[in-house]
């Protein structure tokens, strides 16, 4: 007596089984995680059933699936995501990036001081750990968190 589940499938349908597998786990691990990372896989996976679909040598459908998921991953993704970028909070604070500042207390050798720039005060770090003494010229080289990283001029 045959087995019931003894499938005797063409390695055609197999691929397009394969295809359609890929197609829903890849959009589904895209729905669970929102990192424009698998949804290129899942639109070359689509692209590589159609093929299927017609029929088109199973070399050229995995050729077409590597190349197209490699290109989407490479070229429309970092696109998509400064697209799709949310979560970015625009402040003024970024204009003082380029700007000299006084130092207003000591930066140590690892330490953390203050500077003043614009008629503000802030907490500084230097950026090579080196020392900056009180009344120093200083450039801001970048703002990270509620510091300054700035460098001696």
């Amino acid at each position: 007596m045959d087995n019931i589940f003894e499938l005797n499938l063409s390695i055609e349908t197999w691929f397009l089984i394969l295809w359609f597998s890929i197609i829903i786990v890849a959009a589904i691990l895209e729905a669970l995680t929102l990192d424009l990372t698998s949804i290129w896989f899942s639109l070359s996976a689509l692209i590589a059933f159609m093929l299927g679909v017609f029929g088109v040598n199973i070399g050229v459908q995995l050729g077409v699936f590597v190349v197209v998921s490699i290109g989407l991953l490479f070229s429309v993704r970092p696109l998509a995501q400064n697209y799709f970028r949310t979560n970015i909070v625009s402040t003024n604070s970024d204009r003082l990036i380029g700007k000299t500042a006084i130092c207003t207390k000591s930066i140590l050798q690892g330490g953390r001081g203050e500077v003043k720039v614009s008629s503000q005060i802030w907490t500084a770090i230097s950026q090579d750990s080196t020392e900056i003494m009180e009344d120093d010229t200083v450039e801001i080289l970048a703002i990270e968190g509620v510091k300054l990283i700035v460098k001696k001029t």
